[in-house]
């Protein structure tokens, strides 16, 4: 049996975790023992804690309880918590997720003891070294053994970089090994979608129904913490609900909620307080949130995660930044970059609301949470 520890930081990579814990326990329970290290990057009850629950996913074995702060110092406290950890727990290998703080601190302590590192969402690149997630994917891809790509974009954009995609084994930090495995989020889509609208009644409690309203999420700094464009997408937010007449249900993120806060006397957030159309409500459950995507007809956002889920239900995609790491959505004419720009989110919107839109099937078949036990396994065997 090999020992593999996860390390988990932000709600997006709490909900990824879930697949791969479920094909453990599935399939895989005599042959793998995950050790579950959560870093307390998200420490809301409402964006944390609750997920382990309902997604199904066991108990974190450790909780650093890092919380806020810059990246520095987030970052150096992770992996001054973290290093500890490995040295007791000696595993097989560390795996992370994504792109976040949590994702670099792991990737980092972990390789510089030299001890396998597994990345999944490998390969991921936004072009935009401004931002600080495409800091850490390039960093943690680059100390990675195993890197697991969702798309062959990921793949293509590695091989851009060095990587060789004819690596034999032993694999290690100097002879990684990728692969294109399709998307966990796609499977945990899948798996959730039904049992999302047996128990959600997100619908029900917000008095919408479905297929009759418009999905936001904002919660990017570049987008919360500079007022001018935080304004500019509420602006076209009300813009849209009321030419539409349709509702926008926007789960706000307590960064954008303090933001409005700071900002709440202006003439703007009066009209969007006095606007019934924008329901603004709490962060949500990740089977609310399944419900939201599922039953929408449009989604805004600024979220990767929520942009591929957009994909996966079927749902046009207006982009609220100025590039994206899941081109292919672009590509594929599924989704429009507007940025935080009023005018260009409006006329994405009337483009998407009337297009014909096609959904190849570029994320997978839905088994990607397997293949990547699988892989693991055979690489250790």
């Amino acid at each position: 049996m090999i020992k593999l520890l996860t390390i988990i930081g932000a709600r997006p990579q709490i909900i990824k975790a879930a697949a791969i814990s479920r094909a453990i326990k599935n399939s895989f329970s005599t042959r793998i023992k995950e050790v579950i290290v959560h870093t307390g990057q998200h420490y809301d009850e409402k964006m944390s804690a609750v997920f382990f629950s309902e997604l199904q996913i066991p108990g974190e074995d450790y909780n650093l309880k890092t919380g806020s702060g810059s990246h520095a110092v987030q970052t150096a406290e992770i992996m001054r918590l973290f290093e500890p950890i490995l040295l007791h727990e000696k595993p097989d290998a560390v795996l992370v997720y994504g792109d976040t703080n949590s994702t670099l601190a792991g990737a980092l302590a972990t390789s510089k003891l030299h001890i396998p590192l597994v990345h999944v969402e490998a390969g991921m690149r936004s072009f935009n070294k401004l931002m600080p997630e495409e800091i850490n994917r390039i960093c943690c891809d680059h100390v990675s053994t195993f890197l697991f790509s969702p798309t062959q974009t990921g793949i293509k954009n590695l091989i851009r970089e060095g990587f060789s995609a004819k690596t034999n084994p032993p694999y290690s930090i100097n002879n990684p090994k990728i692969f294109a495995c399709g998307d966990v989020m796609y499977d945990n889509s899948l798996y959730f979608s039904a049992e999302a609208k047996l128990k959600s009644k997100i619908l029900e409690s917000l008095s919408i129904s479905s297929g009759q309203f418009i999905l936001c999420t904002i919660h990017r700094d570049s987008n919360t913490d500079v007022a001018e464009n935080l304004q500019a997408i509420f602006k076209a937010l009300n813009n849209i609900s009321l030419s539409a007449n349709q509702p926008i249900v926007i789960p706000l993120h307590p960064r954008t909620a303090k933001a409005i806060a700071a900002n709440q006397e202006d003439v703007l957030w009066q009209e969007i307080k006095n606007n019934n159309l924008i329901k603004i409500i709490e962060p949500v459950s990740f089977l609310d949130m399944i419900r939201l995507e599922s039953e929408c007809n449009l989604i805004i956002t600024d979220s990767g995660g929520v942009q591929k889920e957009s994909y996966f239900f079927k749902k046009p995609c207006v982009i609220l930044r100025n590039e994206t790491e899941w081109v292919e959505l672009v590509d594929a004419g599924t989704a429009i970059i507007a940025g935080a720009d009023s005018e260009k989110i409006i006329a994405a919107y009337q483009s998407l609301k009337t297009a014909s839109l096609n959904f190849p099937p570029i994320f997978g078949d839905g088994k990607a949470a397997e293949f990547i036990c699988n892989e693991i396994l055979a690489a250790f065997n």
